[in-house]
């Protein structure tokens, strides 16, 4: 070995010792005889000593130092002066006084600075990211993923589960987002997809027998990009047979409440998780995801405004659409600017205006409060249970607008005004989903999960005659306004699959060809199943404290798919391109 320890782990009770490090040169300072370096690698800093009268070679050797450097260092550990302690260190009560020292590897000037946290250009850090992942940081995210994912295989593997590994080449069949296709050199024209999730494969492992699978799984999405998306990320697949929904649901709660419980700092705000349908969510936040460190519900003020000269609120009502509310805690005294930003921000989430009243010096104050009655305004504050010194804003529009533009304004709003603790973790169950939905550029139903979605039983008859009226077996799991996984109870039978897959549109032929690995399957005593799947790199980002999976992800892509350390995707050879029977041709079907 080229140290005998970490730069971390040295203490008061190593003193006296003679040790060896190794690591990169943090910082250097010169104090006119006497050189310092900070010494670091992953697992912290040691102060080392270059005294000219102790070793003049390892001294000379110090002033050829730079940051990086890469450096071996033998030296004595001694107590640091009195009163020159750093108590901010683990090992700020010693230092090491060198005896002898050589370079290991020189650097070049980093690109930015390695031993602060600074704000670094996102794509200089990842042109860069082998340096970024020196920061402290973003060493520490990794500290915290590989935490979590141990923590995962451990808690599984003490409730009998088996870590079964499955396919990265499979068939492409539409689950919903677009897959990666990779082309195949021995049958010519004929094409493997990456899987989205190895949601079919884990639903054949039940029928093999497997009883409780699990993967921390790389899945593939050719989807467009955001804070929490990546085309290629990581969740925790898992699925068990014999189970109802509250089976999975006990199990991850308790899966979660672990992994959080390893960071002392953070706190799950309610235990139980609470549990809301999916309307229930719809309408009482707007969002299937909602943040629920804080409260501010939306509130349904229709019969409030009914009768009112505003024509807004009743063109809305007599469209079918909703009138909803937000009370904004002590944003009353907004000025003129503050609330068209408001509204501007509104528009930007679909609505087309707002309607705004502030309860301010005891009155309700408000551009549209002529068209309203005294007993009007007052109904209004006392549905939104407003008090002096707020804001109450609301949107009159269809109900998709309202759920959409008030839901984002509400999440906006509790950010802003400091209503969500980071160190707080608001988990929630969101239930009963609708099993379909329309889709209406292609004028058919879609899945809302995914296929293999099981109906709530009572509603199962309503399949063939009224499917946007059909609930799932379906959950997912909700952080902090971010969904961290999604799952359901599973169809298990050849029949009711098949009336799914008709539902969607889906003849029985192309069913057959899609889906007829799965359909032959339940023909052999396929046992009833369900499961999740858990993203562990926004579980990973949400612990970490990050706004962004990037932050958590050891190489990720750009928002716009691109690698751009490796310079990746790239083009390939003619050679490559031959070999794989394939021609790059541009739009108009020439070869550009």
């Amino acid at each position: 070995m080229l140290r005998t320890h970490t730069c971390g782990e040295l203490r008061p009770e190593h003193i006296g010792q003679e040790v060896v490090l190794a690591g990169w040169v943090n910082r250097r300072r010169d104090h006119g005889g006497l050189i310092f370096i900070d010494l670091r690698d992953r697992y912290g800093l040691t102060q080392v000593v270059f005294d000219p009268s102790t070793s003049p070679a390892a001294h000379r050797l110090a002033e050829q130092l730079r940051s990086e450097y890469v450096v071996q260092v033998k030296g004595r550990v001694r107590p640091r002066p009195a009163g020159l302690e750093n108590p901010n260190l683990a090992t700020g009560a010693i230092e090491i006084v060198a005896l002898e020292a050589r370079i290991l590897n020189e650097s070049k000037t980093p690109v930015f600075d390695i031993n602060k946290d600074g704000d670094v250009d996102e794509t200089l850090r990842l042109r860069y990211r082998y340096l970024d992942l020196r920061r402290p940081r973003m060493l520490r995210n990794l500290q915290v993923r590989h935490q979590v994912v141990y923590a995962i295989r451990q808690f599984l593997h003490e409730r009998g589960f088996l870590d079964v590994e499955t396919p990265i080449l499979i068939k492409s069949t539409p689950e919903g987002a677009r897959d990666y296709l990779v082309p195949s050199r021995l049958h010519p024209g004929r094409f493997y997809a990456l899987p989205q999730s190895p949601q079919q494969l884990k639903q054949l492992l039940m029928v093999s027998g497997v009883d409780r699978y699990f993967q921390i799984a790389r899945c593939f999405r050719d989807e467009d990009l955001r804070a929490d998306r990546q085309p290629e990320f990581t969740q925790l697949d898992l699925e068990m047979s014999f189970v109802e929904r509250d089976d999975v649901l006990q199990l991850i709660e308790s899966l979660l409440i672990h992994v959080i419980g390893l960071f002392p700092e953070k706190r799950v705000q309610m235990v139980p998780f609470p549990r809301l349908t999916y309307a229930e969510a719809m309408e009482r936040y707007g969002s299937d995801k909602p943040d629920l460190r804080f409260g501010l519900p939306l509130v349904d003020i229709a019969d409030c405004v009914r009768d009112s000269e505003f024509r807004v609120f009743a063109e809305a009502l007599a469209a079918g659409g909703r009138v909803k509310a937000l009370r904004l805690p002590g944003c009353g005294s907004y000025t003129r600017r503050e609330i068209d930003e408001l509204t501007e921000l509104a528009r930007g989430f679909g609505a087309k205006g707002l309607f705004t009243f502030a309860l301010k010096e005891g009155e309700v104050r408000s551009p549209i409060a002529r068209y309203l009655s005294a007993a009007q305004l007052e109904a209004i504050v006392a549905r939104t249970e407003a008090q002096e010194g707020d804001l109450i804003v609301g949107v009159a529009d269809s109900s998709q607008v309202v759920a959409e533009s008030l839901g984002r304004l509400r999440a906006e709003m509790g950010r802003r005004l400091g209503l969500a603790d980071d160190n707080v973790l608001a988990c929630a169950w969101i239930t009963e989903f609708p099993l379909l939905e329309w889709n209406e550029e292609e004028k058919r139903y879609q899945a809302v999960h995914h296929p293999f979605t099981s109906a709530m039983p009572e509603d199962l008859p309503f399949l063939e005659t009224d499917p946007g009226r059909v609930r799932a077996q379906a959950y997912d799991v909700v952080i902090n306004g971010w969904e961290i996984g999604g799952g359901s109870i599973r169809i298990h039978d050849r029949a009711t699959q098949s009336r799914m897959f008709a539902a969607l549109g889906m003849s029985e032929e192309e069913a057959e060809a899609q889906f007829g690995h799965l359909l032959n399957a339940f023909q052999y005593g396929a046992p009833p199943h369900g499961g999740i799947a858990l993203g562990i790199d926004r579980l990973v980002m949400i612990i970490a404290g990050e706004t962004s999976i990037r932050e958590v992800i050891a190489f990720p892509k750009t928002n716009r798919a691109q690698d751009l350390m490796t310079d990746a995707p790239s083009v390939a050879s003619d050679g490559q391109l031959r070999d794989l029977h394939l021609q790059v041709i541009d739009v108009d079907g020439h070869r550009p």
